[in-house]
């Protein structure tokens, strides 16, 4: 079945348009990994949706679905499934980033879902991590080949049991042990952990370099986790410039209901305006495609 697509605005997200009342589940599904691989984030608009539409929609193009295990914010379970998850932890903007880039094990792919738009703002928002690192200045492209980022957090037992969903010591190791984190046990189990990566990451296909991790929200919500590698400040001025690109090149998702929306972990950012009414039900899915990639 043919597809009709049309571009969000002046940029790389690409709107499928429901024109003849189908059920989403009957779209070429080639053809919408084929725009997905160019484009890297499809927006499907106008179809007949609910919850399990989404998760049978994500099925046919999905695997190794996570459960937020480690994640950063608070995830609300929906219908007792614990890979459909509510994004609604706080209504604050939330700054450009590639979701769970404090660990090495990230979801290559995520889905979103508007069970409810808000009434006004809280718009989820996204770029392009390529076209990022273009307009990054020569000197923070410097700075960011010689210095790693570093995340360092230390959490009651009660906090990391919750975080990692785990409910003893042995479950905690291995799942840092998966994600190349340092972790620090002391004698009443709090933890100190440490996690080290780069700022810019080659792409998948191996012929661009990325700008995509979690420095901004972490410096805007929790600066104190983050530094270099070394333990020096990241430079005012950088995060300055950084904020300031990202306002240039966003694009602004204004969710309507039943919205789908599909991106490439690996080389789009997104985030989200912030909001104040109690209206906004938006689900998310981690996971992996279930085609080459």
């Amino acid at each position: 079945m043919n597809i009709k697509r049309q571009a969000v605005s002046d940029s790389i997200v690409q709107q499928i348009v429901n024109v003849d009342s189908i059920s989403i589940l009957e779209l070429d599904k080639e053809e919408i990994i084929s725009m997905f691989k160019f484009y890297g984030v499809l927006l499907f608009r106008g179809f007949d949706t609910n919850a399990d539409i989404f998760k049978e929609f994500t099925n046919l193009f999905s695997i190794n679905f996570l459960n937020y295990a480690g994640g950063a914010f608070s995830r609300k379970v929906i219908n007792g499934d614990q890979t459909l998850l509510s994004v609604n932890d706080f209504k604050s903007e939330i700054k450009l980033h590639g979701e769970m880039y404090y660990q090495q094990n990230i979801p290559l792919m995520l889905w979103f879902f508007c069970a409810n738009p808000p009434l006004k703002y809280g718009e989820t928002t996204v770029c392009d991590g390529r076209q990022f690192f273009n307009e990054i200045s020569s000197s923070t492209k410097d700075l960011f080949s010689n210095k790693k980022l570093k995340f360092s957090v230390c959490m009651s037992k009660e906090e990391w049991q919750k975080k990692y969903q785990a409910n003893n010591l042995d479950k905690l190791e291995e799942m840092c042990q998966k994600n190349n984190t340092h972790l620090k046990i002391s004698e009443n189990q709090s933890i100190w952990l440490e996690y080290i990566c780069p700022a810019i990451i080659p792409s998948r296909c191996g012929k661009y370099q990325v700008f995509i991790n979690s420095l901004l929200p972490t410096k805007q919500l929790s600066p104190n986790v983050l530094k270099f590698e070394d333990d020096s400040e990241i430079p005012d001025e950088v995060v300055s410039e950084l904020n300031e690109i990202a306002e240039k090149i966003t694009t602004k998702i204004s969710w309507q209901k039943g919205d789908i929306l599909m991106i490439d972990n690996t080389r789009i950012l997104h985030g989200r305006r912030a909001f104040s009414d109690n209206q906004r039900d938006i689900y998310i899915r981690l996971c992996s495609p279930a085609f080459s990639f």
